[in-house]
């Protein structure tokens, strides 16, 4: 075995998005492109040598190949010890509670989240820093920084490491130890809920259908509901991954997972349903005929909170990113508890976390977790509402109805319009910045604009400000529209518009959400011109 330094030059757009670096297989399998982006965060990293590294990913087409890339890469770069899950599988939420647990310097996630997988699919990669979550934008900025004038990579010329056996072995004085990719999240989930609990909910007779939509979670969910929850083999269904999670699109919504709510529709439904995405970090939470949206769902958590074992002695706080509903905040004013409005990305939750001023936080993109890690985490959020049923012996829509009952129900929705020429889109954004100083006490029909703004952030913790990261349209009754481009895609560009509108009175909680929402849907699209600039009369995806 010896290290080689390889000549490379820059490759254009290895720019991390909100996260990491997503592109096609295609793209990644170009000559030295995975190579370049790793070297660039080795190269931005201080003080390295010798220190731990965790690496796992979402086993999606193409994570093998970049998983012995890495760690050839990782043993010419002077990383003392690598801690990879077997077959290269961890769930994100799994390579934050690894980092944590074993106080490793940092961890590389290989998933593209709910991205289509396969050879023609998607791909991504991200860093995850020592407290185990993703990187702030000021170490992203240096990777794109450096990626931009690389010159050269250092890679071993070892062969590949078996990584079907658990166990350790060495790579230029380098330790690798291929882990059990489920026992230490297992052992975190332990900790946090009453197993014993959730263990009289099945043996009760109590059912349940989780669809792990051929993603990374099968493993943990299988292991964790199945084995040691006692739920009836056959609970988790579509639990092998596979690399392109047979052919479908892991996004757990009501699109996406339409096998699911077609289930949980029918005569014969279970009682809970349940769905995770590509990488374990999302989730959908599902009753009969019922499926609940990501905003309520952070906020029906955090109204229970204490009676979950983890969080008896009460939440610190709530942080929310800024499209996500307010319906979180509704709650943080009953319990006194402080509620923080993020810019969209996981890393802006954690300087709240590390500094000790949130416990809860969530996204409306199906992302909500607390503080035992520093990433969403899906299967985390299902063993909560498992554990929540357990306690009160309430279903999923009896939960949901008597919360709308104290605090109030907001209608929310989110309208995507994928795949937009990115010039078009943007000259959408562009136009509409324009015209945000003329919107206030714009009247249409009985909704009054009462501002209209570029979402700025400034973090409470380290001072940093974060800029144009939305345009918000609020009302005078508390009413929002939001306009945002999403950084997860790979082809063109995705426009989001978020809807949200609180209504107190509870004779007025079962509309459909749509209708709810009719108005505000018009108004977006007569103020930005959405037809006119993307040439979509109708969004591709509603959730």
């Amino acid at each position: 075995m010896s290290i080689q330094t390889i000549s490379t030059i820059p490759v254009a757009g290895q720019e991390p998005g909100t996260s990491g670096l997503r592109k096609k297989v295609t793209v990644f399998q170009q000559p030295h492109y995975l190579e370049n982006f790793v070297q660039s965060i080795f190269d931005s990293l201080d003080g390295l040598s010798g220190q731990t590294l965790v690496l796992g990913g979402d086993g999606r087409y193409y994570n093998p190949v970049a998983i012995q890339t890495i760690l050839r890469m990782a043993a010419a770069n002077g990383w003392g010890r690598v801690l990879v899950g077997q077959h290269g599988i961890l769930s994100t939420p799994a390579v934050s509670c690894i980092i944590r647990k074993y106080e490793a310097y940092g961890g590389i996630v290989l998933s593209a989240s709910h991205n289509p997988g396969g050879p023609d699919g998607d791909f991504g990669i991200k860093y995850n820093i020592r407290n185990g979550g993703p990187a702030p934008e000021k170490i992203t900025e240096a990777i794109y920084a450096r990626s931009q004038v690389i010159t050269g990579y250092c890679i071993s010329d070892a062969p590949d490491v078996d990584l079907s056996r658990i166990g350790t072995t060495e790579m230029e004085g380098m330790k690798i130890e291929v882990i059990d990719s489920v026992s230490d999240y297992a052992g975190l989930m332990q900790s946090l809920f009453d197993f014993d609990a959730i263990r009289s909910l099945f043996s009760g007779g109590f059912t349940m259908r989780f669809d792990a939509m051929h993603a990374v979670c099968g493993p943990y969910a299988t292991r964790i509901i199945e084995g040691e929850l006692g739920a009836p083999e056959g609970t988790v269904v579509n639990a092998v991954p596979l690399e392109d999670f047979g052919g479908h699109h892991p996004d757990p919504n009501p699109v996406n997972a339409h096998e699911l709510i077609e289930i949980m529709n029918g005569s014969d439904a279970p009682d809970f349903g349940a769905a995770t995405d590509g990488d374990a970090d999302r989730n959908m939470i599902v009753g009969r005929h019922f499926a609940v949206s990501p905003s309520d769902s952070l906020a029906i958590l955090a109204a229970n909170a204490t009676r979950i074992p983890g969080y008896s002695k009460g939440i610190a706080g709530i942080a929310r990113s800024m499209p996500t509903s307010t319906a979180a905040d509704h709650v943080a004013a009953v319990l006194k508890v402080p509620c923080y409005e993020t810019p969209t990305g996981w890393k802006f939750f954690g300087n709240l976390m590390d500094a000790g001023k949130i416990s809860l936080c969530g996204e409306e993109s199906y992302g909500t977790s607390s503080s035992h890690i520093r990433e969403k985490d899906g299967l985390w959020a299902i063993l909560f509402w498992l554990n929540l049923i357990a306690a009160t012996g309430k279903s999923v829509n009896a939960l949901a109805a008597e919360h709308w009952s104290r605090y109030g129900r907001n209608y929310y929705s989110r309208h995507d319009y994928e795949h937009v020429d990115a010039e078009r889109a943007n000259t959408l954004i562009t136009d509409l910045r324009k015209k945000l100083p003329s919107l206030a006490g714009m009247r249409f029909g009985s909704n009054v604009i009462e501002r209209a703004d570029d979402f700025s952030y400034t973090d409470p913790v380290d001072g940093s400000v974060s800029e144009k990261q939305g345009i918000r349209i609020l009302f005078a009754d508390g009413s929002r529209i939001i306009f945002r481009l999403s950084g997860t895609g790979t082809v063109g560009a995705t426009l989001r518009v978020y809807f949200d509108r609180y209504e107190s009175d509870k004779n007025m909680h079962d509309l459909d959400p749509q209708a709810a929402l009719a108005d505000l849907i018009g108004i977006a699209s007569e103020t930005a011109g959405i037809l006119e600039h993307t040439g979509m009369k109708s969004p591709t995806v509603i959730t």
